[in-house]
């Protein structure tokens, strides 16, 4: 996804307890319903398999749960972890290599799908082949826009990875403050300020202004933001940008969804982007002046220590605010509309298989991807005292105890977001950042001019003009 640690995102959650949540034996019968006889799982035993990954807490949880997989399969994981730009520089380095230092692959859509996905096997070799394991419910299962977004690149057919992780950006408020002040805001505002699916950008705008204005002394201002001249920048002014109708790229949502080596000419200088980018300006002005030293764990501290009543967040942050003094004071909603609709940035990445890895190693490694995505290991995450994300499968947020954590008190305090990650995920409130080879750059060149216009050095109309002109070198438009 992008580059944010996620291992903090769930640091408060605590404790060591309940690290052997699943067992092999109960992985085993689940697993084993609808698939190639039991040996299927042991057909790789001895082997050693390398996976690397970003430090995010889906894999400290797995981490922590290998001995069930090595006795369900006899196979050994080595994992590495890593920040996401090194994991990058290293996994560049193997692929141009032809080597397969590492056979598991945490393969963000953005920096190794979309350049190196000539280096990741196809995975429906191992679907159609009966003598594997499948995968558990089919791949039907997983989040449609996840599998497409973390999985595919430029056709329909061919899938490189299984969706493994989804921190999404949603609405995050102060619950507790909306309620309390709910009637003074209704009538200085003229409308009903509590979160809802017809709430618009500039209501959240007339919002932080009231809090701002210093009507609730319990908060000094009304919202942060994630505005660092950094990636997260560019996260928070896409949620914008695309809610009023505007994309990086034509055919964005497209583009979002399954890439492209052709993107065309950039769009940013579009009406609509314009619109976006004057009126995050003014957001941003009157948002806590902090905005635009953080990132998105900057922002969230802020938040949790009283400092302002709302903000656009990575929705897996909800862990970490829940086990603070902030518990049961939070609310959580899809962002608010724009002229065009709610869009959610979504920064999943999915896990796939290193092409240039031997045949025996490929078995081992389909085997570790159908158990690390199965439904029971997704729960076993949820459950984790140790890290864990939320689930990408649909089939686990139908699960009896995964709805009822859904309400306080919960076990699993990231599922007190599932209505609206259920929402934010939909097609038309999903928000996709283009796909394509060259994104590293063009996410420096975004942040970088529009951090030139927060701190007033140029118009909107000059930033979407500065970096249309970067983008399209660099993409050969």
């Amino acid at each position: 996804m992008t580059q944010f640690k996620r291992r903090d995102i769930l640091k408060g959650i605590g404790g060591l307890a309940g690290l052997s949540l699943i067992g092999a034996g109960s992985l085993r019968t689940a697993l084993a319903q609808g698939m190639a006889s039991d040996e299927a799982w042991k057909q790789a035993s001895g082997t050693t398999i390398q996976f690397i990954s970003e430090n995010t807490p889906p894999t400290t949880a797995i981490a922590a749960n290998l001995a069930s997989f090595q006795e369900l399969t006899g196979i050994t994981v080595n994992i590495t972890e890593m920040q996401l730009g090194a994991l990058v520089q290293k996994v560049a380095l193997d692929f141009g290599a032809g080597r397969s230092s590492f056979d598991v692959i945490y393969a963000d859509p953005y920096q190794v799908l979309a350049p190196y996905h000539r280096g990741l096997a196809d995975l429906n070799t191992f679907i159609n082949d009966d003598q594997q394991p499948v995968v558990p419910k089919g791949i039907e299962d997983f989040i449609p826009s996840q599998l497409a977004a973390a999985g595919r690149f430029e056709d329909k057919e061919s899938l490189y990875t299984l969706p493994y992780d989804c921190p999404t950006m949603i609405w995050i408020y102060r619950r507790d403050l909306f309620q309390k002040y709910h009637d003074q805001m209704q009538q200085d505002l003229g409308f009903d300020p509590m979160p809802s699916d017809s709430t618009t950008w500039e209501q959240y705008y007339q919002i932080a202004e009231w809090f701002s204005n210093g009507n609730a002394s319990e908060v000094k201002y009304g919202t942060g933001h994630q505005a660092q001249q950094y990636d997260s920048l560019m996260c928070d002014f896409s949620n914008v940008l695309f809610a009023y109708g505007g994309s990086y790229f034509a055919n964005g949502q497209q583009v979002g969804l399954l890439g492209t080596d052709s993107p065309g000419a950039c769009q940013l200088t579009s009406e609509a982007a314009l619109e976006a980018a004057r009126f995050y300006q003014k957001l941003l002005k009157i948002a806590h002046p902090g905005s635009t030293s953080w990132d998105w764990t900057g922002v969230a501290n802020a938040f949790q220590n009283g400092e302002f009543a709302m903000m656009p967040e990575w929705h897996e942050f909800a862990g970490a605010l829940e086990s603070s003094d902030l518990q049961g004071k939070v609310g959580y909603a899809p962002l608010p509309k724009g002229p065009a609709r709610s869009a959610n940035l979504w920064g999943g990445t999915g896990i796939g298989i290193n092409a240039n890895a031997s045949a025996e190693k490929q078995k081992a490694a389909w085997l570790f991807l159908v158990w690390a995505t199965s439904p029971q290991t997704q729960l076993m995450g949820l459950k984790s005292k140790v890290g864990g994300g939320t689930p990408t499968r649909q089939s686990v947020y139908d699960m009896p105890e995964v709805k009822a954590a859904s309400t306080p008190p919960t076990d699993m305090p990231n599922m007190l977001t599932a209505d609206t990650m259920l929402v934010a995920w939909q097609d038309d409130h999903i928000g996709l950042r283009p796909k394509i080879a060259q994104w590293n750059e063009v996410d420096t060149v975004i942040f970088t001019e529009l951090s030139k216009m927060l701190a007033g050095q140029m118009s909107p109309e000059e930033t979407m003009q500065s970096a249309k002109q970067r983008i399209d070198r660099i993409v050969g438009a």
